[in-house]
């Protein structure tokens, strides 16, 4: 497995006004009129991160999934500082160099990723797996464990049933059980696949436990980059 060691950008934001700004010209970048891969074909990569505030150290990781078996084809982490002090909504600018990073320490090409976070459920439509999925053009989605700020409706008790993610009267995503009678997870579209894909991939991803594999797995290995690295 590769294990990077990242710098922070030259070029990268430093203020919450330049990243709003940033999100605002990326944002016009988002793809949402493709339906993105079939569940269940071809590769599919989950990513996460683990912080260390006090040493000022972010470990990212990326693991790769065969989407039929769910075996894992490829492991790749990523270490460097932290990018951007902590904001609500900007979460994004402390973790995008570091997961970089990690997905272009891969092996082979990542296929659909799949983030433990937000994509257009996010406050300024623009979460981690939109700003993502524009900085490398891969096809991206959030799976996210609570509705951040967004309403919704408990989804009926078995597999599968969901309720829409709601803005006001704005779809931004949807709540999905993953499991029968469990707490669903939230997925939003991050870049060029639909909502309804999202899903149905997400249900792929997790035949056993409420969260997908591709989070489970990218979890447990960022959380050990970071034990090596401090």
């Amino acid at each position: 497995m590769t294990t990077v060691t990242v710098q922070i950008p030259a070029d990268w934001p430093t203020t919450e006004e330049r990243a709003r700004a940033v999100q605002d010209e990326l944002r016009a970048r988002v793809v949402l009129d493709e339906t993105g891969p079939p569940p269940g074909t071809g590769r599919v990569t989950g990513v996460d991160v683990a912080y260390d505030d006090e040493r000022d150290v972010v470990a990212a990781a990326a693991v790769v999934l065969d989407a039929a078996t769910l075996a894992v084809v490829a492991e790749a982490t990523a270490v460097g500082r932290i990018s951007f002090p902590y904001v609500p909504g900007l979460l994004a600018f402390r973790e995008i160099p570091t997961v970089r990073a990690a997905l272009e320490a891969l092996p082979c090409p990542p296929g659909l990723v799949v983030c433990d976070g937000y994509g257009l459920a996010h406050p300024r439509r623009f979460g981690l797996a939109s700003h993502l999925g524009v900085l490398t053009g891969l096809p991206t989605i959030g799976v996210a464990k609570n509705p951040f700020t967004f309403t919704h409706d408990d989804p009926d008790a078995p597999r599968g049933s969901t309720s829409p993610l709601l803005a006001g009267a704005e779809e931004v995503g949807r709540a999905l059980r993953t499991r029968d009678g469990v707490k669903p997870v939230f997925v939003s579209v991050g870049h060029r696949v639909s909502l309804s894909n999202a899903c149905a991939h997400t249900l792929a991803l997790a035949p056993a436990y409420r969260l997908p594999e591709t989070t489970r797995r990218a979890d447990s290995l960022c959380r050990a980059a970071l034990r090596a690295a401090t």
